[in-house]
């Protein structure tokens, strides 16, 4: 076997400071890749929250709107209720382009 070791590898304090590093980067619950996961995760969150928000911001817009503008009312109930008037005839026409 082996007679000669390295006085390296008998020093307890770098002996333990390596397995605490090992410990630290693969086997722990806070380790690296783990990290790294939970901060592109957070990112992520933080884009969909940024969306969320300027869509109930347009969403407010858009009540208030509907609130006080009574042109603004009849617009919406024509374009998502195809209502109509009395003497007029309503057309739908569909824009989506047929792909062959």
């Amino acid at each position: 076997m082996l007679k000669y070791i390295p006085s390296i590898l008998k020093n307890k304090y770098l002996l333990s400071g390596g397995a605490f590093i090992i410990w630290m980067f693969f086997f722990d619950p806070k380790d690296i890749p783990s990290s790294l996961q939970r901060r592109e995760k957070l990112n992520e969150l933080q884009k969909n929250e940024q969306h969320s928000t300027n869509l109930i911001k347009e969403s407010r817009k858009n009540d208030d709107l509907l609130k006080t503008n009574a042109e603004t009312i009849e617009t919406f109930a024509r374009e998502n209720y195809h209502m109509k008037k009395d003497n007029e005839d309503l057309f739908i026409v569909n824009t989506t382009k047929k792909t062959r």
